[in-house]
């Protein structure tokens, strides 16, 4: 994941904020490697599945080996796509190896959860992507192998996305020939996507809101629902049946799950044959909502 980063002024309070997310964010990540990855070979894909392999084979420092590989690959990232990563990715990637090592020192690789490698591996996810997305949230990267992807996606224009989980699967899968074991890759697969579905709910939070869209006959009625009844906005959108050419108007609105039942009931009783698309709505920025200035400050 890639942030094209932007100089804060240190020692303010959006400053401080920030190194605050990156230092816990990394001491977080640091704690899922130490106490449910690394203790039951699990390779969570990035340079630090790659440090894993390497410690059980060299018995090497995870977090050492694992800076050992971010800072060229750092290096390498702004030579070929530009300075957009800055010294909050430094310090992110610097302080989750110190923490790596230090609570390796005071702890060792003893499993929080003794005999239950699924368990850690779902907890592992957890934590990992609580701290990546903390750290991400600080708006700095996670360095590492996804600047690979990011090159091989610059001049292959092959989705980043995609990339990235190829990257991770190569890495997996190397553990895989190490250690001969098809219990490690099905472990690693699920670190990888709780940690992924964890960065997106840090990232963006958790709503239970819902975003309808509704062609109806009888849209002054629904408006005066939605305004009068439910105290929510909405959208009026013109439009044209594809089957009929008939001009249709149809409302685009932003409910609350209890919401959306009370409308479903309403418009049944009075347009049993309306249309309504209804999908999850994971943020709202605007009026009546977050507003779009205090999303890119927070």
């Amino acid at each position: 994941m890639a942030f094209i980063l932007f100089k804060e002024k240190p020692f303010t309070r959006r400053w401080f904020i920030s190194y605050s997310l990156i230092v816990s964010g990394a001491f977080i990540l640091a704690t899922s490697f130490v106490l449910f990855i690394t203790p039951y070979k699990i390779i969570p894909g990035g340079v630090y599945g790659i440090s894993i392999v390497l410690h059980y084979l060299f018995n090497t420092p995870v977090g050492l080996v694992a800076l050992c590989f971010d800072i060229p690959l750092t290096i390498i990232g702004i030579k070929f796509l530009g300075p957009r990563f800055g010294i909050k990715t430094v310090v992110g990637f610097s302080l989750t190896a110190l923490f790596t090592d230090l609570l390796t020192y005071f702890w060792g690789f003893k499993p929080l959860v003794e005999g239950d490698a699924l368990l850690s591996s779902i907890f592992g996810g957890v934590l990992a992507g609580l701290g990546l997305g903390l750290i991400f949230k600080s708006k700095a990267t996670s360095g590492g192998s996804d600047i690979i992807a990011m090159i091989i996606a610059k001049y292959t224009r092959l989705p980043l996305g995609l990339l990235m989980i190829y990257v991770d699967s190569v890495i997996v899968l190397i553990g895989l020939v190490v250690f001969q074991d098809w219990k490690i890759p099905l472990y690693s697969w699920i670190v990888i996507f709780v940690t992924g579905k964890v960065i997106d709910v840090v990232l963006e939070g958790v709503s239970y809101d819902k975003s309808v869209f509704i062609i109806s006959d009888k849209y002054e009625d629904i408006r005066d629902k939605i305004i009068n009844n439910l105290d929510r906005g909405g959208t009026y959108i013109d439009g044209k049946g594809m089957y009929n050419n008939a001009e249709r108007r149809m409302i685009h609105t932003v409910v609350s799950r209890r919401e959306l039942a009370i409308l479903e009931e309403y418009i049944h009783q009075i347009d049993p044959k309306a249309f309504m698309t209804i999908t999850d709505a994971t943020e709202m920025l605007g009026e009546g909502f977050k507003s779009l200035k205090e999303k890119v400050t927070e």
